[in-house]
């Protein structure tokens, strides 16, 4: 049986674990996760004969192989966000899945139930076209695709640890959601162009597609981002905030409604009222929230740099492991080491390594600034035991990595000759210049790779 290192000192705040309580039937993991996938079949059966009925069986078709092209990008790009710690895919399944289906479902039946009462009382169908566009839809829409982060948020809590995890489930939802969407846009529009006989880029259906998919593929991901970080920050807040982390959610779904509603309404400010808010609003949004993105990933590699070092004093971990772990370069080379030395089993063993060490340093920031949770212990323990099981094939790959991926070490070269060469020390290895160069190997007492 394995001999455990001693635990590190564990930060002031909650701790302990939980008490074993029995679960009513309607609690197992089994009964919910039937109920969900039941929930999401029927909602993706109905809301598919909603839209071939507006649309035909060729608008369809055409809707469809149009609106999955941006699909593809936009996962891609929240899974790069996502790289840090990564969630797992039944997460983002799930979220795409309820977008698409039961989000889709939920607008579509109430944004045209509340346009047809609307239009009855005013007797005015224009205004409430309008109306609808820019004040139902935005609530609905933006409602329908935050009761996916909400589900997240609460039934699968330790995958949601912060801002990059909202933004990640609130924008796959969302992309969900646009998807269903564009092939309605796009299958109308193609049968509008088959009643008049337009064709090519001067058609409804190039026209929209030019709108949706070109100009502004990011614009449903970009609204319910706001959802999302409202629920990261809410995330972070500690378990005794309990207004917090009610206010914050809700001030992001607020936003995220009032974005979509100025986006809508755009077309009422004139001839060049889209065009205008395009420039000015929807492009600098979305460049300030790359940013803030990607300043908080680069927080959270941080975050691994400063904690895991706690866990290399006390023996769990190499003396360069937190240094590896915190630069996705390293991380990398980390798993293609692994690859290429002991297959992809071992690739895939490094690369749950590296997850469950990031969850360890963000456990342990949240301890520290006394926002654990009452199992931190226990949560902490779990993780623990999972690195140690996977110790001898990540460790070998992560000090590779470390090596590698080290920036050059600034020597002050001495007034007097030196052996092994004018400018390097000796017990160093030849840089890429004078003055430079790698240690030869780490030591318990000196670990260069921290930064």
């Amino acid at each position: 049986m394995a001999t455990f290192p001693p635990y590190p000192t564990h930060p002031d705040g909650p701790a302990g674990g939980g008490t074993l309580r029995h679960a009513h039937w309607w609690q197992r993991k089994s009964v919910r996760y039937g109920a969900l996938i039941t929930l999401l079949t029927l909602s993706g059966l109905v809301i598919l004969a909603l839209v071939r009925e507006q649309t035909g069986t060729e608008g369809f078709l055409v809707g469809l192989g149009l609106a999955v092209l941006p699909v593809p990008l936009l996962v891609a790009a929240f899974r790069w966000l996502d790289r840090v710690e990564p969630g797992p895919w039944r997460n983002l399944l799930f979220s795409f899945a309820w977008g698409a289906c039961a989000a889709a479902l939920i607008a579509i039946v109430a944004n045209s139930f509340a346009t047809r009462w609307i239009a009855t009382a005013t007797a005015d169908p224009s205004s409430a076209d309008t109306l609808g566009a820019t004040v139902i839809a935005p609530v609905v829409e933006e409602s329908a695709k935050a009761a996916a982060v909400l589900l997240v948020f609460l039934f699968r809590r330790r995958d949601f640890t912060g801002i990059v995890d909202g933004v990640v489930i609130a924008g796959v939802t969302a992309t969900g959601f646009a998807f269903t969407e564009n092939i309605l846009y796009l299958g109308t529009a193609f049968g509008t162009d088959q009643l008049t006989g337009d064709r090519g880029i001067a058609s409804v259906t190039a026209a929209t597609f030019f709108v949706r998919v070109i100009m502004s593929p990011f614009a449903h991901p970009l609204f319910t981002v706001m959802t999302g970080i409202g629920f990261g920050f809410a995330a972070l807040a500690g378990e005794r905030q309990h207004v917090r982390r009610v206010l914050l959610p809700l001030t992001g779904l607020l936003l995220a409604m009032a974005m979509h509603a100025f986006w809508n309404g755009s077309s009422t400010f004139g001839e060049y009222g889209f065009l205008a808010v395009y420039g000015a609003f929807m492009l600098p949004a979305f460049g300030l929230l790359t940013w803030l993105v990607v300043w908080t990933r680069q927080r959270e590699l941080r975050t691994v740099r400063e904690e895991l070092p706690a866990y290399a004093a006390a023996g769990w971990l190499a003396p360069a492991e937190p240094f590896a772990l915190g630069s996705m370069r390293a991380r990398r080379l980390a798993r293609e080491y692994a690859r290429r030395h002991s297959g992809r089993p071992a690739a895939r063993a490094v690369a749950q390594y590296e997850a469950y060490a990031t969850s360890l340093a963000f456990l342990r920031r949240r301890g520290n600034r006394g926002k654990a949770g009452a199992d931190f212990v226990v949560r902490e323990a779990e993780l623990l035991r999972e690195l140690w099981g996977r110790r001898d094939v990540a460790r070998p790959a992560l000090d590779h990595a470390a090596r590698v991926a080290a920036p050059p070490v600034p020597v002050v070269v001495p007034p007097w000759p030196v052996h092994g060469g004018y400018g390097y020390v000796q017990g160093y290895a030849n840089g890429p210049g004078p003055g430079y160069g790698y240690p030869a190997a780490p030591s318990p007492a000196y670990n260069p790779y921290r930064s």
